[in-house]
C-alpha cells in the first residue's frame, strides 16, 4: 500500500509583529492630519487663513508677499510681531510676521490665531496707510 504523502510544511509568513507582540511601528498620524504638521507649518497656516479672510475685501493683497519669519533681526530695540515694506525696483511690497514673538505672548492656538490677524491686520493696514479699523472692522473687538 502506498502512505499517503505527508503535507508540505508552510512557507514562512512575513513578520507583522515585533518581538514584544506590539505591531510594526509607524507614524504617529498620517501627513494629512494636523498633528503631523510642524509648529512653523501651523503658524504658517494661521497666517494664511488670516489673508485670505482680507484678500475678499482687499483684493490688491494679492500682489503683496506674506511671509513668515522666526525672529526679527537684531537691530530692533523692541521686539516686533511683523512688519512691512512697500514695494520697490519691481520687488513686490512685503509683509512679515515673526513666528517666535508671536508664540511667546501666546497661550493656545485661540489666542496664536487671533494674534496673528491682529498682526496681519495692522502691518496691511501700515502698508495702505489706512487706520486697522478700516482694513478690518472687526480689528480690535476680540
Amino acid at each position: 500500500m502506498d502512505s499517503p504523502v505527508p503535507p508540505r510544511p508552510p512557507e514562512p509568513r512575513p513578520r507583522h509583529r515585533d518581538r514584544h507582540g506590539r505591531g510594526m511601528r509607524g507614524p504617529v498620524a498620517p501627513p494629512q492630519v494636523p498633528l503631523a504638521a510642524s509648529r512653523a507649518e501651523a503658524f504658517g497656516d494661521l497666517v494664511q487663513d488670516s489673508v485670505e479672510r482680507l484678500e475678499r475685501r482687499w483684493p490688491q493683497l494679492a500682489d503683496v508677499d506674506f511671509l513668515v519669519v522666526d525672529v526679527p533681526g537684531p537691530a530692533e530695540d523692541t521686539v516686533p510681531l511683523g512688519s512691512s515694506a512697500p514695494s520697490e525696483k519691481g520687488l513686490p511690497a512685503r509683509i512679515v510676521v515673526y513666528r517666535r514673538p508671536v508664540e511667546i505672548r501666546t497661550k493656545n492656538r485661540e489666542e496664536r490665531a487671533m494674534l496673528v490677524h491682529e498682526v496681519v491686520v495692522e502691518q496691511v493696514a501700515e502698508l495702505l496707510g489706512l487706520a486697522p479699523e478700516s482694513v478690518d472692522p472687526r480689528y480690535g473687538q476680540d
